[in-house]
């Protein structure tokens, strides 16, 4: 019975390390198209045509992300503002935005 149980807690764990591989692509893909948008202005375009894409919908899905219209809008959208995956994740952006926010209410 504790074989089954580790071996069950193995397999989980291999599939949680697997999804934050895909997470991975899936965050350079948007620096790839951020840094496209800046470089030649069709960031936005790439990064819509990949997500609908095949290979793009089966990334999507390993890395836990349902890939609907709602989905690819809002990754077009992100790539539009221009801020980088890293600095968009990190704490220092998102105390600039929510005191940019405060500024504006």
């Amino acid at each position: 019975m504790l074989d089954y149980v580790d071996a069950t807690a193995y397999t989980n764990d291999q599939g949680k390390r697997a999804q934050k591989l895909f997470a991975a692509v899936v965050l350079a893909a948007l620096d790839d198209a951020i840094a496209d948008n800046k470089k030649y202005g069709n960031g936005v375009e790439a990064i819509a045509r990949w997500a609908r894409s095949r290979d793009g919908r089966e990334v999507l899905m390993c890395a836990g992300i349902e890939p609907t219209e709602r989905c690819v809008g809002g990754m077009m959208e992100f790539v539009s503002k221009g801020i980088r995956t890293s600095v968009a994740l990190s704490r220092e952006e998102s105390e600039r935005q929510a005191a940019r926010a405060s500024e504006a209410a």
